[in-house]
């Protein structure tokens, strides 16, 4: 008798792992619909509006840095589904960096079009953050301008007086003075034009309390300068660049290298070379103590007030994981470990 009961839930064994897998599967069916249907509605245009937003696209963005600056800026629904419909689509390679006329109005499909097809607003300049001087001749070119027209726009002379430029050397270029800013433009605006435009933007940051700032840190304002276009090459994060200025400025108090890769790699391409680390220049922080002779690039608010206040830490090592994240440490050891654990790419 026991018997028989036994085999009798035995056979009903298999009718409720059935049961349970048709449902699991429903379950899971309905879990696809409900988020497929919710990305959809996410690519759909974000209003009726056809108010037009200029929006800058940095060179270098992550296509979830992208997504997120769209998103803020309220042209796209959702980042997540912008950066699903880039990947999707096999578009992140051919992202362009640049200045965009975008509308609420535009579907997502619409706005990856226009980011990867370079549809770049015409009626302005851009000059992109972490630029170097011939990245920012080359954007003034691409805008419109002649080359013979950028580069008589280009030479310091002309600017000498200019209040932004009383720290700079003399017979130095423009580099590092130019400041990131889009810029308005028609058929009459000469090049000239622009270079003001962004050295006015410059001097608007320089103000006399953030010169004394930068003095206060042992430096004078161009070598501040300097730094802070180091600063733009390593990081994009606001709160990790004033740490990431503190362990540069560790690094020059204690007589120790910058080892800073992006000098390296200027001083590489200022030779015409392909960038590495290994290329010997005064540029190279690894071979050379102190700071480069010139910035490598232009600067943002950010790296100015990163050198001018840079934060209470203590750290004499970073490095910048495969995830977007900063890591910092205070041993060489611990520097080690970090990078073999969150720099396996980019690191190698």
């Amino acid at each position: 008798m026991n018997s028989y009961k036994v085999a009798g839930k035995n056979r009903r064994w298999p009718r409720v792992v059935l049961f349970l897998a048709i449902l699991f599967i429903v379950a899971s069916l309905g879990t696809i619909f409900a988020v497929r249907k919710t990305y959809v509605e996410n690519l759909h245009p974000v209003s009726a509006s056809q108010k037009s937003q200029l929006i800058t696209i940095p060179e270098g963005s992550t296509v979830k840095e992208i997504g997120v600056n769209l998103e803020k800026t309220g042209v796209i629904r959702a980042s997540w589904a912008f950066e699903w419909y880039v990947r999707n689509n096999s578009l992140r390679d051919k992202l362009q960096a640049g200045t965009y006329t975008l509308r609420p109005n535009q579907s997502t499909e619409e706005i990856a079009n226009i980011l990867t097809g370079g549809h770049v607003a015409t009626d302005y300049v851009t000059i992109l953050p972490a630029q170097r001087i011939d990245q920012i001749r080359q954007s003034l070119v691409g805008s419109g301008f002649t080359e013979q027209a950028v580069d008589k726009a280009l030479k310091p002379v002309q600017y000498e007086n200019h209040p932004a430029l009383v720290d700079k050397p003399r017979g130095a270029s423009l580099e590092g003075y130019l400041y990131p800013e889009t810029f308005q433009k028609n058929a009459t605006t000469l090049p000239e034009t622009t270079i003001k435009s962004s050295l006015d933007q410059m001097q608007k940051y320089l103000t006399p309390e953030l010169r004394a700032k930068i003095v206060s840190q042992g430096l004078t304002v161009h070598q501040g300068i300097i730094l802070a276009s180091i600063v733009e090459q390593e990081v994009s994060d606001a709160g990790d660049k004033k740490t990431v200025a503190q362990v540069f400025l560790k690094r020059l108090k204690e007589n120790i290298p910058l080892q800073s890769d992006p000098t390296a790699f200027y001083g590489a391409i200022l030779a015409g070379q392909k960038p590495t680390l290994t290329f010997k220049s005064a540029y190279n922080t690894y071979d050379n103590l102190g700071l480069p002779p010139t910035p490598i690039s232009n600067v943002s608010a950010a790296s100015l007030q990163a050198v001018a206040n840079p934060s209470g830490t203590s750290y004499l090592y970073f490095v910048a994981g495969d995830d977007g994240k900063t890591y910092f440490s205070n041993t060489l050891k611990e520097h080690e470990q970090l990078t073999q654990q969150h720099c396996k790419e980019l690191c190698n």
